[in-house]
């Protein structure tokens, strides 16, 4: 299946059916009162999170969602039927942001998670609502709210602990191929990853953290080149990155260092947050190099890429220095787990909260509107004629 992490979508929630301004009509019932019930609310529009999808495909095709409308209210005190709801699965990870107005709705980061992405309207009044002591016969009714419209931009981010980067040919997918089960393609041309791989990297029973492998980027990527930097957003919810470094190029022209430093210029090119994250080096194809002059190629390597948090010497290929590495990533990683389900569990009590609030105000009943001198009923019917039985019960 082809992999699509961003798609755009209309979502329609059905519009509140009409209120009814009827009277009851019954043998032996001279002065039958109002009877008009209430129209149905119209069904809404959910996004679930599901953790058996991992591709966007099906609203790349599907791009226009709408909820049913509700039914309009009867006569004889008969509320209408509300409208169905419907629910569209998304893969987790996927960010539901507007597109007009670029404001966050959900980020489905949670297997499971359930959001509100358009409400429905609410039913319109029947005239039972609008009677009183000083007019028995009213003629009011109100029509169905419409239900909400929204152009929406869906963005799946991969759910990852940590994030591989490096130029194309680096030994990315020869990495995870050698630290998890994944099996990414491996080749000896550019460009190999067309889309992320994800592989989890098991250091002890209980114990594991997901790795994530994307594209290569080169120099440029921020203004097309190559496959471009629209991968990088899969690195975002990582907790650290780690930047593999091909030691031993086939281009003798190549220059490793100012290779690698392109890649962190594209990072702060692309996203500050991401530039800022921590990022560890891994100085791989040491298998390619002369032991002898393994370490004073590394030693000219780091002083002209400058400072770095921490750095390993690996062969993916062989696997050596590889053991060491994931251990390091796995303290780091349970380390920062703790400060992040704290962050979580804060972020899901204010987003279970928030949804709480819209569901009520969504189940919230139609008010009758007041008269510019207070009362709610001014005894005229503000509906088309066909809708209205204007029949007044006799004296």
């Amino acid at each position: 299946m082809k992999f699509f992490d961003e798609a755009r979508i209309e979502v329609i929630a059905g519009d509140g059916g009409n209120g009814i301004a009827s009277f009851r009509r019954e043998k032996f019932v001279p002065r039958g009162g109002p009877d008009g019930g209430d129209g149905g609310r119209g069904g809404s529009v959910f996004a679930v999170a599901d953790r058996n999808l991992n591709t966007l495909i099906d609203f790349r095709y599907t791009r226009t969602h709408r909820a049913q409308r509700g039914e309009n209210g009867g006569n004889k005190d008969c509320y209408g039927k509300g409208g169905e709801d419907i629910v569209l699965r998304m893969p987790v990870g996927t960010v539901i942001t507007d597109q007009e107005s670029g404001e966050l709705i959900a980020d489905l980061d949670e297997d499971g998670k359930r959001a509100l992405i358009a409400r429905g309207g609410k039913g319109g009044l029947g005239n039972i609502h609008f009677k009183s002591s000083v007019n028995r016969a009213p003629r009011k009714r109100t029509m169905g709210e419409e239900g909400e419209r929204r152009s929406l931009r869906l963005e799946l981010k991969v759910l990852a602990d940590v994030g591989l980067l490096g130029m194309p040919n680096a030994g990315k997918s020869t990495f995870i191929r050698s630290v998890s089960a994944a099996k990414p393609k491996v080749a000896d041309y550019p460009f190999t990853t067309l889309a992320p791989n994800l592989g989890v990297v098991r250091t002890d029973e209980g114990r594991s953290f997901v790795i994530a492998d994307i594209p290569g980027l080169i120099e440029g990527a921020a203004e097309g080149a190559g496959l471009g930097h629209q991968f990088l957003r899969h690195l975002a919810r990582t907790q650290v990155l780690l930047h593999l470094v091909d030691l031993a190029p086939f281009d003798p022209d190549a220059d490793p260092a100012r290779d690698a430093l392109a890649i962190v210029e594209e990072l702060r090119k692309y996203d500050d947050e991401l530039y800022a994250k921590p990022r560890w080096l891994a100085l791989n194809k040491l298998d390619l190099i002369a032991p002898e002059e393994r370490a004073q190629r590394v030693a000219d390597f780091l002083a002209a890429y400058g400072p770095v948090d921490r750095h390993f010497e690996i062969s993916a290929l062989t696997g050596d220095g590889c053991r060491p590495l994931i251990f390091a990533l796995q303290d780091f990683i349970d380390t920062e787990r703790a400060r992040l389900e704290a962050e979580r569990a804060e972020r899901r009590a204010a987003f279970e909260a928030a949804q709480a609030a819209l569901l009520a105000e969504r189940l919230r009943p139609m008010e009758p509107p007041l008269d510019d001198d207070g009362d709610d009923d001014d005894g005229a019917c503000h509906d088309d004629e066909d809708d209205c039985d204007d029949t007044l019960p006799r004296d």
